[in-house]
């Protein structure tokens, strides 16, 4: 089963298809999560790759609640007022980690303008929280902007992720359409200084396609990550949650994806991924051996 609405007229293509969110795997970890009073971003940004990734037994949690402080025009995540943080959750998310037997973790947030350091504080801890539980275990953590915050940054940085990732989503001319609240600039920004302040740790950025954006602009983002010491690239498809959000305006095809795929490695990232499903924490942990080895 896929989740996704297309506008009249678009016909979704028979090769965009993803595992229904059914089996065993999938009902222990949601009964996981449940009893542990968590979030993750699979069941709250309405991932098409759920069925898959749980039944591996991966995930990724989202910490800081499940309402955002933003209302981006392509996210299925709730919108509203804040909820109260919430200083056990780093704990839980350990237990939950070291439940589901993982070696590599990806950690999450909601964005949190209601919060000076814009939820720094939480990924911090939650990464110590997880290291201190299962040594060994890889933490890879996809935080917001911080509203251009470096003291937040570095937060996150002293804690020491195995990779940073920070999404531009999509190309500088969509942004009043598809980020508001976001500035192009300043998530290329945040990219860099999180590279100055750990050289050594992969720098990680995504894309969504087919919100209407050209090809001309997509490598222009690549380039201006590139420049921006970002290493590994991901790059999906676009698909809308609900008739409320953004319309999909093109399918990209598995042979355009492939093309990305072969300019970002000209470009010169550690590692591209890319096609039709992918998205910010898909193989994230192949992705990371990918630009380490």
């Amino acid at each position: 089963m896929l989740v996704s609405i297309a506008p009249q007229g678009l016909v979704r293509p028979s090769w965009l298809r993803a595992p229904a969110p059914v089996g065993g795997n999938y009902r222990d970890l949601k009964n996981l999560i449940t009893r542990l009073g968590l979030h993750t971003v699979c069941e709250s940004a309405a991932c098409p790759n759920v069925g898959e990734c749980w039944n591996h037994r991966t995930a990724t949690f989202m910490i800081l609640g499940n309402v955002c402080t933003r209302r981006c025009g392509f996210c299925a995540v709730q919108k509203g007022g804040p909820l109260p943080v919430d200083y056990d959750e780093p704990r839980r998310v350990a237990e939950a980690v070291e439940l589901m037997g993982l070696k590599y973790a990806v950690v999450t947030s909601v964005n949190r303008d209601d919060r000076k350091d814009g939820g720094a504080e939480l990924f911090a801890m939650t990464i110590n929280a997880i290291r201190d539980r299962i040594p060994g275990c890889k933490v890879e953590v996809l935080v917001p902007d911080f509203q251009g915050s470096h003291a937040a940054m570095k937060m996150v940085m002293d804690a020491r992720p195995d990779v940073l990732n920070h999404n531009t989503e999509t190309v500088p001319r969509l942004y009043r359409q598809v980020r508001l609240g976001a500035r192009y600039e300043r998530s290329l920004e945040m990219l860099r200084y999180a590279k100055e302040l750990a050289p050594e740790t992969p720098v990680k950025s995504g894309l969504m396609l087919g919100l209407g954006e050209n090809k001309d602009e997509v490598v222009g983002v690549l380039r201006d990550l590139r420049a921006h010491n970002v290493d590994i690239i991901t790059l999906g498809q676009y698909l809308r949650p609900s008739p409320k959000h953004l319309p999909i305006v093109r399918y990209i095809s598995p042979d355009e994806f492939a093309d990305y795929r072969r300019i970002g490695a000209e470009i010169g990232f550690a590692h591209v991924e890319a096609g039709p499903l992918v998205r910010s924490s898909y193989h994230a942990d192949e992705s990371h051996s990918a630009a380490t080895c």
